[in-house]
């Protein structure tokens, strides 16, 4: 048996002002740091030993993973940062205005790009060029759908945290809306069409008990 606490970041300058954000990198707001400080409080009467978290490459995820270590005083278990946890890449609505969106392209359009499984939303012209990810031979994408990220997710979720917690080592995620609806999807068995009706809060953690087989016990969403 181990537990696995999933937890979107707090409340970024673009949650705040509406805005697609993808794999563009934004602070936190103050209100973000207090949810981050929040939720650190009530991981910690959750009273679970981490031995490993596990973040993005984007800064308003790594600043709230760090923001909940301090609170439970376990800023000494290893932390791996991965571009494969990096919210969906939405192209080149990233940087604006969800409201203007709507209003080009109508509803049904903006819910499609922004909810479904597998709709791509209008790709960039030419992917940027991030140290980040030139450094290990990642080369940015110009848009994904959430199936495409999906993908990504499931990867590393094999290859980095399903072994551990099959060892018995509880795991600590903090990540982005996108990515963390993907790992939901898979982790409650929740089909294609049903996705687009999952949310997933700005710094609320959701606990996972999984058996020995990695099947889920309980589910608490605080």
């Amino acid at each position: 048996m181990a537990y696995l606490v999933l937890m979107r970041h707090g409340e970024s300058q673009a949650n705040r002002d509406n805005i697609f954000t993808g794999w563009n990198d934004v602070p936190l707001t103050n209100k973000g740091i207090e949810q981050a400080h929040k939720a650190g409080k009530f991981i910690k009467n959750l009273d679970i030993n981490f031995t490993d978290v596990h973040t993005s490459v984007l800064m308003r995820a790594i600043d709230t993973a760090h923001i909940v270590l301090k609170e439970i005083n376990q800023e000494y278990i290893n932390e791996h940062k991965t571009w494969h946890l990096n919210e969906r890449h939405y192209g080149a609505l990233r940087g604006q205005k969800k409201i203007n969106i709507k209003k080009k392209y109508g509803e049904k359009q903006f819910k499609l790009w922004r909810r479904s499984f597998d709709s791509i939303p209008p790709l960039l012209d030419y992917p940027d060029d991030d140290l980040r990810y030139s450094r290990i031979g990642i080369k940015e994408p110009r848009g994904e759908s959430l199936k495409m990220a999906y993908i990504r997710i499931l990867n590393y979720w094999i290859d980095q945290i399903a072994p551990k917690l099959l060892d018995g080592h509880n795991q600590l995620l903090v990540a982005h809306g996108s990515t963390l609806r993907a790992l939901v999807k898979y982790l409650d068995n929740i089909s294609d069409q049903d996705i687009d009706k999952v949310e997933i809060p700005n710094g609320e953690p959701i606990i996972y008990k999984l058996d020995d087989n990695l099947n889920v016990i309980s589910k608490i969403i605080k």
